[in-house]
């Protein structure tokens, strides 16, 4: 079934033509010349065109409406508008050809062909003809003198480096724009983090803390780059350093505790400071209970203090705050704590409960982007549904934190 949007672009496209057709016819009798033959043929193709669409056949249809109607400056338009739907509903190579036999319009004015020029590398970006895209859009940088044109231009240049994962190349675009247009600031400072990373693994660790510094200048709430350093300070064996770095997160993005937690462990225990750890833990609770933070706090009272003392923390914590995940943690507790006092095996009350919290854990995400709501269990910094950087957090609630 042929898209909606599609065909009413297309009825307006026949209307324009049509008219324009018998407009022509119109001006020809007026001059007393013979009737011409090319308002017959556009009135028979208009019906061909329509019979395939009652016949169900939209291709067809498309095609014919698309010859009949004559690029000019009344109709370009309807011809541009016909080449995005069919990028849009996957037919990039259609749209392609419709815009290249645009181009090759000599009579259209400059900032027309710019238009399409654009459109051309969204086209050939869809396809994957990353190349072609790229001259064009660097061709239209060099020449354009619309300012509008040129922004569009930069934006589609940016998309195609960083879907080519060319970092420093996106960069060096969007730097002029930073100043204008300050929410390019993010993914930026997430680009400046990918160059680190690969900096990190070339063994170039001052470049690559430079870039992680820079991020922040650009983003002071960049939770990776934050996350970066410290990883730099404890691979230095400056543990204190690291601890400061991590304590910054909060500050910057508060459910992004659960993501730090086990950076955290790290420093602190290889810095020999499990009460600095649990004095941490502490303070984190009070600044939002998450349920990863209850956990780690109950693991650290489990190892020294015993399982008891573990239940009693967790369901004390659990009453104010309940969660799928503390429950499920205090069940194994409950279950440890039957099979230490000697029980041959545990209350199968408890195994049903956990049976059943294990069932509902099994298909739970614990991370969503905040912006289309793509899910996933692992943390990405950049969204792959809508691709926006920094968006997926972690799921608060009961079924999450």
């Amino acid at each position: 079934m042929l898209d909606v949007a599609l065909l009413s672009v297309l009825l307006v496209a026949i209307a324009i033509g049509y008219g324009l057709g018998y407009r022509q016819a119109g001006r020809r009798r007026h001059r007393s010349q013979p009737p011409a033959t090319s308002s017959q043929a556009l009135s028979r193709d208009y019906f061909v065109g329509l019979n395939y669409l009652l016949d169900e056949q939209p291709d067809e249809a498309i095609n014919t409406f698309i010859n009949v109607l004559a690029v000019n400056s009344d109709t370009v338009h309807t011809h541009i508008a016909l080449g995005k739907l069919f990028r849009v509903r996957g037919e990039a190579d259609k749209a392609v050809s419709i815009h290249q036999n645009l181009l090759a319009r000599p009579s259209l004015s400059q900032h027309t062909n710019e238009q399409i020029q654009l459109e051309l590398a969204r086209d050939f970006m869809a396809l994957g003809v990353h190349d072609r895209a790229q001259r064009l859009l660097n061709t239209l940088l060099e020449h354009s003198g619309d300012d509008d044109h040129r922004y569009a231009a930069k934006q589609l240049l940016i998309d195609l480096l960083e879907r080519e994962k060319a970092w420093q190349q996106a960069f060096e675009v969007i730097q002029p724009l930073l100043k204008q247009y300050p929410k390019m600031r993010r993914p930026a400072a997430h680009w400046l983090c990918e160059l680190a990373l690969e900096e990190i693994s070339e063994a170039s660790r001052p470049l690559a803390k430079k870039h992680l510094k820079k991020a922040l200048q650009l983003d002071e709430n960049c939770v990776r780059a934050t996350l970066l350093l410290a990883e730099l300070e404890m691979d230095n064996g400056h543990y204190a350093r690291a601890i400061e770095r991590l304590d910054n997160i909060p500050g910057q993005e508060i459910v992004h505790i659960p993501t730090m937690l086990p950076a955290l462990k790290h420093a602190y225990l290889r810095n020999n400071d499990e009460a600095g750890y649990e004095a941490h833990l502490y303070q984190l609770l009070e600044q939002a209970p998450y349920t990863s933070t209850i956990i780690a706090l109950g693991q650290l009272v489990h190892q020294r203090d015993g399982v008891d003392k573990a239940i009693e923390l967790i369901g004390e914590r659990l009453r104010a705050v309940p969660s799928l995940g503390g429950l499920d943690y205090l069940i194994d507790l409950y279950i440890e704590s039957q099979r230490l006092s000697g029980k041959p095996s545990p209350d199968t009350r408890l195994l049903l409960l956990k049976h059943h919290t294990d069932a509902l854990l099994l298909n739970r995400t614990r991370h969503r982007c905040q912006r289309c709501g793509f899910a996933s269990d692992a943390l990405q910094w950049q969204c792959p549904s809508c691709r926006f950087w920094g968006t997926i957090k972690p799921i608060i609630g009961v079924e999450g934190e």
